[in-house]
């Protein structure tokens, strides 16, 4: 199973969790979430991104969204009743949803070496040219949305379930995309933890830099 599936399973389960009418049910699918199998090297990002970030950001950051789903979900098949699970659920959306938003954001990301920052092509690529006129032109659409993120967040190109429609949305804090309306092909981490040790206050330029390593191959294959 692919780290992406994988990480579309958890987010259904955890979306169902949210809903008190089946907070029993989360009980039967408790699961040992891990960190994924990162495909590149630390410092395989730099100069955009310093080896430095990502390996406190994959083994602290997500390290800790891993700990805490887990830790939420034994809490609340442990509690004794509907008020203790209900508190808890915020917790495992949290969490849960941090796991799933760097699951996908690692696959997101490709050194320059093995087509990181090419971009893209086939029908994904006509998409983004029928809906923003231009790669160009949506990248900055994406870094203004980006930039308008008030505290800690994320943005996404997702392609709507229905219409099949792109659209760039943000999402707070570690909150998941919605899966059962949109699918999620490319999601920048809009966090300080993801930029600050190299870029300091000025994330205008990490939001820039990034796009040299985004793995278009990756956002193709969701596409499709």
């Amino acid at each position: 199973m692919s780290v992406a599936t994988s990480a579309r399973s958890m987010l259904a389960r955890a979306s169902r969790a949210s809903s008190i009418r089946s907070l029993g049910s989360l009980t039967a699918v408790r699961t040992k979430y891990t960190l994924p199998d990162l495909p590149y090297d630390y410092g395989a990002l730099e100069p955009h991104i310093s080896g430095q970030i990502m390996e406190v950001h994959y083994t602290k950051h997500h390290q800790t969204y891993v700990n805490g789903i887990n830790d939420a979900q034994e809490k609340f098949a442990a509690a004794s009743n509907p008020a203790e699970k209900v508190a808890l659920t915020s917790l495992i959306k949290f969490h849960g949803g941090g796991h799933v938003n760097h699951s996908l954001f690692w696959e997101n990301l490709s050194p320059t070496s093995k087509d990181g920052g090419a971009p893209p092509s086939g029908a994904l690529a006509s998409a983004i040219d029928d809906t923003w006129g231009s790669l160009d032109n949506f990248k900055g659409k994406m870094n203004t949305a980006l930039a308008g993120i008030q505290g800690s967040g994320w943005g996404w190109l997702v392609k709507d379930n229905t219409t099949g429609k792109l659209s760039i949305i943000t999402m707070p804090n570690q909150d998941p995309v919605n899966t059962t309306q949109f699918t999620p092909l490319v999601g920048i981490d809009a966090w300080e933890h993801a930029y600050y040790l190299q870029y300091k206050n000025v994330k205008a330029d990490y939001f820039k830099a990034i796009w040299n390593v985004i793995n278009w191959k990756t956002a193709e294959k969701r596409f499709s």
